[in-house]
């Protein structure tokens, strides 16, 4: 896979900004079908650093309702990775 077709995007939150300072973990959304290798690549060939371990998770959508209308927001897929130590993403 392209390595830009893996990493949808990077995922900016609290917990995630927290994760970044003290872990030096970094969240992103990636691709349902991407696997651990195929993430550690991207991060790797796309933010030109060395990738130390990958977790992933699968967050399943959660149930919205307008009005009377009921419909779920789409399962996607979460990485949380961690660099080795002195690497860090510039991440805007």
């Amino acid at each position: 896979m392209n390595p830009y077709n893996v990493i949808v995007n990077p995922l900016r939150s609290e917990k995630s900004a927290a994760a970044q300072a003290n872990e030096n973990k970094y969240e992103f959304v990636v691709a349902k079908k991407a696997n651990k290798e195929e993430i550690k690549r991207a991060v790797e060939e796309i933010y030109k650093v060395k990738v130390e371990k990958v977790n992933t998770m699968n967050v399943m959508g959660k149930w919205k309702r307008v009005r009377l209308i009921e419909g779920r927001k789409s399962d996607w897929k979460k990485a949380v990775v961690k660099l080795k130590a002195g690497e860090t993403i510039e991440i805007k």
